[in-house]
């Protein structure tokens, strides 16, 4: 099957309300949904709710780059960093894409199982959700980078910024802090 841009808009436009939508029915059936707060103290939450807006903000300034802003030809020939060739680029960034919002659906879930049923292995599972997660957020960062390097379009470093407000709450506030400081037990 070929990767084209449409494939890529539909699967976002599918998966996308998808996160939230487990957000909400995850969070509306929780005793108690502050526990998903786990570790972190009241005080950064403030901070880490602004970082959310953030991430959010960056996502979408990677898709509309990549999916409306350039040229579809142009996205097609994005590669790795370290790669060279003129196809493929919008299976790539589907692959990307996919690796931070399938995880994102099921974070909140794995996290209310664990704490539901305190098992050994679900703090594995929910971090493991989570490092899959910051895996597609580097993925896009490096296609991103790639587009820059090779001038793919105008204002081509704002995807690479968008890039980096995502990581900043995908991988540092959740696969690190929010890792660290949950109460495994």
């Amino acid at each position: 099957m070929e990767v084209t841009r449409s494939t890529v808009r539909i699967c976002l436009y599918i998966f996308g309300p998808l996160v939230l939508a487990s957000y909400a029915y995850g969070v509306s059936k929780m005793a108690d949904p502050n526990a998903l707060w786990g570790g972190i103290p009241e005080s950064w939450r403030p901070l880490n709710v602004t970082c959310m807006f953030v991430a959010a903000a960056g996502f979408l300034i990677m898709w509309w780059f990549f999916l409306y802003r350039w040229d579809a030809v142009a996205v097609e020939t994005i590669q790795w960093p370290w790669a060279e060739g003129t196809e493929g680029g919008h299976g790539r960034i589907l692959f990307g894409f996919l690796m931070v919002v399938i995880p994102s659906m099921f974070w909140l879930e794995a996290t209310a199982f664990h704490i539901r049923t305190d098992y050994s292995w679900t703090m594995w599972l929910t971090i493991g959700i989570l490092i899959l997660a910051s895996i597609g957020n580097i993925l896009l960062g490096l296609l991103a980078w790639s587009a820059y390097q090779n001038e793919i379009g105008s204002g081509a470093i704002w995807p690479v910024v968008g890039a980096v407000m995502l990581s900043i709450q995908i991988i540092i506030n959740d696969a690190i802090l929010w890792s660290i400081k949950f109460p495994w037990k």
